[in-house]
């Protein structure tokens, strides 16, 4: 790409009727992130020198999820030629190439991107570069009109003539301009000249022409240039991200033994050779070391997992949860703002919660840490080497010291010593013949 300096107009003031929804279109997520924040993530990677989101009325959220990206209002939404006008200001004195991207258009890749600049440095000089794309169906996207001058106009489904219909390069609404020329082109857009009474962008190429000045078009890949109006096309940009971060993962060294079943979040991190079973849902948050097995059904959100754990199947880290190196989580495990230290074995149907597990410790089954007292949340501490007895609650805040034994079915309230045994319920009593009187009882006497 030519060696220009760079300005990004992001249209961010859709109203997004179609979605349904009280949240602005743009900040529904793709894998745990807002759309939105997908395409700046993108526009970053170009190192542009001016960047500028339009935003509709009461956008303030969308303003709070690009900032500290300046953003400006398009108090009315008079199309998509008046959204672009409204960065006039944001751009006073900028000397270069000026991209237009659309905030509800989250999966362009940078590469495209470069393409599309690369066009607008050409020996031509083009003045508007449009990227065209050839979806499998058309249905009522503007046509591409092109011959061998180059881009010769954008013609609106509605406008178009059954023989431009039938031409399959579409419209994505995405431009490069030149800087010196935008604003004379966006001047000279008339909404009187289509039926909706709207300031077209598109219209840009016919005044480019009328004024003698190139015009040219790159072809875009169908898969990127999926526009998100609807929550079905939510899932579908959905499955599209969620391919690529698949492949991302198995590319660099991990097993996915049923990939369609996994599902990532943006900033999943996975070392090498770990393997992930099927039915496994990564949460925003989750960083995974080397040679790490999690079984399926695991539900991961905000945690850290050292190299090789093994977790699951069934296993829940919530936020705040780190599992050391070798830790075992098993079967309906839950662990939320805890430390699992390493070689420590918590394997079945327990919840540990604000609390520490000692290296080397084992967590019997059904082992709670009660660590809310309806007001506040106390910690527990596990000392290394430590043993819990099945079903013990371990009501905090409470210390079980190093290589202490906690006794099965315990409800444990003062601390342990390090080495000790703990024992805290009820003495086991039998009644001879009682159970043998109260059946007798139920039936009336009757045997």
């Amino acid at each position: 790409m030519a060696s220009r300096s760079l300005a990004v107009i992001v249209l961010a003031a859709g109203m997004g009727t179609r979605m349904k929804s009280a949240l602005p279109k743009v900040l529904h997520p793709l894998a745990g992130r807002p759309m939105v924040q997908h395409l700046m993530a993108t526009v970053a990677t170009l190192s542009p020198d001016r960047v500028v989101v339009v935003v509709g009325p009461g956008m303030d959220s969308v303003a709070a999820a690009v900032a500290p990206v300046p953003t400006v209002v398009q108090t009315e939404r008079l199309g998509t030629g008046h959204a672009v006008a409204q960065a006039r200001a944001a751009l006073d004195g900028f000397d270069g190439d000026v991209l237009v991207l659309y905030a509800d258009t989250p999966l362009i890749s940078a590469d495209t991107l470069r393409r599309l600049l690369d066009e607008r440095a050409n020996a031509d000089d083009p003045a508007v570069v449009v990227l065209g794309f050839k979806p499998e169906h058309a249905n009522e996207y503007g046509r591409l009109v092109v011959g061998a001058e180059g881009l010769k106009a954008i013609v609106e489904y509605r406008d178009a003539t059954p023989s431009q219909r039938e031409n399959p390069l579409c419209n994505s609404g995405v431009m490069a301009f030149d800087a010196a020329r935008i604003w004379t082109l966006i001047d000279q857009i008339d909404p009187a000249s289509n039926s909706k009474g709207e300031y077209y962008l598109t219209d840009v190429v016919y005044h480019a022409r009328e004024h003698g000045w190139n015009c040219s078009y790159v072809e875009g890949e169908p898969v990127e240039l999926l526009g998100v109006n609807s929550r079905r096309e939510l899932a579908a940009a959905e499955a599209v991200v969620q391919a690529r971060l698949r492949n991302a993962a198995m590319d660099n060294g991990v097993t996915l033994i049923d990939p369609a079943t996994v599902w990532f979040s943006w900033d999943t991190r996975l070392g090498q050779d770990v393997t992930v079973w099927p039915q496994v849902v990564f949460g925003p948050g989750v960083s995974i070391g080397d040679r790490v097995e999690i079984r399926g059904f695991c539900h991961f959100e905000g945690c850290t997992v050292a190299d090789g754990a093994l977790l699951g199947p069934y296993a829940r880290l919530r936020p705040g949860a780190r599992i050391g190196e070798s830790a075992h989580i098993g079967n309906f495990v839950e662990v939320k703002a805890a430390v699992v230290e390493p070689k420590a074995k918590v394997n079945h149907l327990t919840y540990i919660g604000d609390a520490r597990v000692g290296a080397g410790a084992n967590v019997g089954a059904g082992t709670i840490t009660c660590n809310y007292d309806g007001f506040n949340k106390s910690f527990t501490d596990i000392g290394a080497g430590a043993f819990i007895g099945s079903n013990s609650a371990l009501v905090a805040p409470v210390k079980i010291g190093d290589g202490a034994v906690v006794g099965a079915g315990s409800v444990i309230t003062k601390e342990v010593p390090a080495g000790a045994l703990a024992v805290a319920r009820g003495a086991q009593i039998a009644l001879p013949g009682w159970a043998d009187r109260f059946r007798a009882r139920q039936r009336g006497g009757k045997e």
